[in-house]
């Protein structure tokens, strides 16, 4: 597939500096490029290979004097990436039709132009909307509802009574309603609380690989429209994570949770049950968050503190070694003073 710069800048709003027939067949890299590719200059760290790449066009905020080649000039660099890539993007693979190698409920209903691999389950009651790929291995267990151009990847399971909104994209490996993790402790045996709840996810969410969301004990864990989840993320039952809100991979997120919209959870940030979290706060990686946070608050750290407070006190934490080392030495000639005035 192949587009003129012209054509592309027509797209982006740009305006070409060079060739506008210059062909390009592929987006890549700075570093990658070769000839008839079109590569980004997003971050001006990258300023040195301006001169060495190979790309034949690049698409930039302002003209660059160290790339030779041809140029298209943008507002918003990030946004026309965006926007190309997407020219460039493979369709998605589909099944036509209903695969006689998939179990469909008799039951269950299907609309309009579906895609279901071979090895598909859909049980019972359940419901798959228009235009909606489940691939080989997916589950979908009785009374589940999946919504209008949902994509369902390899071996996701979405388990009984869960509801999917419209365009949801669930990546490999990932459940959806396993039970929530609730025992009461009875002498030296732990009782499991049975979780008679479900999941509720709405509409534009993209849910990453091999990731867990619980289903509640009464009610339902909530992941509300236009919320994106990396790979491995656990979020547990009578979660609720607001709207547009950024969940990084290896976030745990304890049970009954609620998160505002606009939140960002670093990578491999821990939420302790039970607390809230307010709209647009920032969390900083490996960050430890044990109690509620305000909205419009940066944390980082363990136990999570704000995140400037986070930077001077982590400083410090290097220095503590040389610190306890002359407080011994403090110590030392202190009581060498005392014992010469005994």
């Amino acid at each position: 597939m192949e587009f003129t710069v012209q054509e592309i800048a027509q797209l982006v709003h740009g305006k070409v500096e060079g060739d506008p027939e210059c062909r390009i067949s592929r987006v890549s890299s700075l570093e990658e490029a070769g000839e008839g590719e079109l590569s980004f200059f997003l971050d001006p760290r990258y300023k040195g290979l301006l001169s060495t790449t190979k790309a034949s066009a690049i698409i930039t905020s302002s003209r660059l004097s160290g790339f030779d080649g041809t140029q298209i000039i943008v507002e918003d660099p990030r946004k026309a990436y965006l926007q190309v890539v997407g020219l460039y993007q493979p369709p998605l693979e589909r099944f036509s039709g209903v695969s006689r190698l998939a179990f469909v409920h008799e039951e269950a209903e299907l609309g309009e132009d579906v895609s279901i691999f071979p090895f598909v389950y859909v049980g019972k009651g359940a419901v798959i909307r228009a235009n909606s790929t489940l691939f080989p291995g997916v589950f979908v267990g009785e009374e589940t509802k999946i919504g209008v151009d949902c994509t369902l990847y390899p071996n996701v399971s979405i388990l009984h009574g869960c509801s999917i909104g419209a365009r949801v994209v669930i990546h490999a490996g990932t459940v959806v309603g396993a039970d929530g993790f609730g025992y009461v402790r009875d002498g030296a045996k732990s009782i499991k609380i049975p979780q008679i709840g479900s999941v509720k996810i709405e509409d534009d969410v993209e849910i990453g690989a091999n990731c867990c969301i619980d289903r509640a004990a009464l009610g339902f864990t909530w992941i509300k429209r236009g919320v994106k989840i990396d790979n491995l993320v656990q979020v547990a039952h009578n979660v609720v994570v607001g709207e547009d809100s950024i969940l990084v991979a290896q976030v745990g997120i304890s049970g009954s949770v609620k998160i505002g919209k606009e939140v960002v959870l670093a990578g491999q940030v821990g939420v302790a049950d039970h607390i809230n979290i307010g709209d647009r706060v920032m969390v900083g990686p490996q960050a430890g968050v044990a109690k509620s946070v305000m909205s419009g608050q940066v944390v980082s750290g363990t136990p999570a503190m704000p995140h400037r407070l986070w930077l001077k006190t982590s400083h410090l934490i290097q220095r503590l070694p040389d610190w306890n080392k002359k407080l011994k030495e403090l110590e030392k000639r202190i009581s060498n003073l005392e014992g010469q005035h005994e």
